[in-house]
């Protein structure tokens, strides 16, 4: 597999269900959440704008897509439904379509722009690693089949001495019922 086909088996409507364990607070979240994954062209106004923050020419840009959810937890009974989107852009390794850069308008760790590193192990996991400020990511998406995916995501304290939160997430395609 190589960003080419992970992003093509990624695109669609995904129903989540997250566990979460947030070790600072010793509190154990659970989380359901739909996530919509559209393809975007490299031409997109947005798409160029996230490249060039980067400076990298938008040209390098390979299947950008948006990533939108709204969902629901169960840390706080006044918490009030949570939703997102944010910008995803592949720069792939022009020697290696497994690895490269991914950048987003919005973290996962933090809510700033990030630039992540990815790669796509022989057994088809996506692998992504973010550095920010205060935190490092770790991401590992892997597909079941096409449409029941898996989701491991680690975060740490910006050395990356300590976990901060761990989750898991299995993620299923919401088939049209047309279909």
């Amino acid at each position: 597999m190589d960003i080419t086909k992970f992003v093509e088996l990624s695109l669609g409507s995904w129903r989540s269900q997250r566990s979460a364990h947030h070790l600072a607070f010793r509190h154990f979240e659970e989380v359901t959440s739909n996530i919509d994954i559209i393809a975007l062209k490299e031409s997109d106004k947005e798409v160029i704008d996230l490249c060039q923050l980067y400076k990298i020419d938008p040209a390098l840009a390979a299947h950008p897509f948006r990533m939108s959810w709204e969902g629901e937890t169960d840390w706080d009974e006044k918490e009030e439904p949570f939703e997102g989107t944010t910008i995803l852009v592949p720069i792939p390794d022009p020697d290696n379509p497994k690895v490269g850069r991914l950048l987003r308008d919005m973290g996962y760790a933090e809510t700033i722009p990030s630039g992540g590193q990815y790669q796509i192990t022989e057994d088809g996991t996506f692998v992504l690693t973010t550095a920010y400020d205060r935190a490092m990511a770790e991401e590992k998406i892997w597909f079941i089949n096409p449409n029941f995916r898996l989701r491991v995501s680690l975060i740490k304290t910006s050395q990356g001495s300590g976990v901060v939160t761990a989750s898991f997430s299995s993620e299923t395609r919401v088939l049209d019922p047309k279909s």
